[in-house]
């Protein structure tokens, strides 16, 4: 029981607060599919991008496998501190389906819907 309340304690975390996410360690991979840096991710902002959805346009971060799976947190923690925004008040990057990888053969396996309902 005890861990259950730790774990559900983990799921309300907000990524707000103090932040060890510091400039001095400008090369810290925060993309790891597309290897994009703690720096580049900050040259963007310094750049104008104001968005989660313009820091990927301009350095890739979440356009990799994982599909943002793995940083967009990150990368929305960023852009909060350095625009002083509130972590919940950054709204997360946009995806295209299929969101989590699909084989094609999952795909191709599934029959058409030929009920027309309308």
């Amino acid at each position: 029981m005890k861990n259950l309340k730790k774990i559900s304690k983990q799921k309300q975390r907000t990524y707000e607060g103090e932040s060890d996410l510091n400039i001095e360690n400008a090369d810290m991979i925060i993309c790891r599919c597309q290897e994009v840096t703690l720096k580049d991710i900050v040259q963007a902002i310094a750049e104008d991008a104001t968005t989660v959805n313009e820091i990927k346009r301009r350095t890739r971060a979440g356009m990799g496998l994982c599909q943002g799976r793995s940083c967009s947190r990150l990368v929305r923690k960023i852009l909060a501190e350095h625009t002083g925004q509130k972590f919940a008040k950054v709204i997360p990057g946009t995806f295209r389906p299929p969101v989590r990888p699909i084989a094609l053969s999952t795909l191709a396996s599934l029959e058409e819907d030929t009920d027309d309902k309308s």
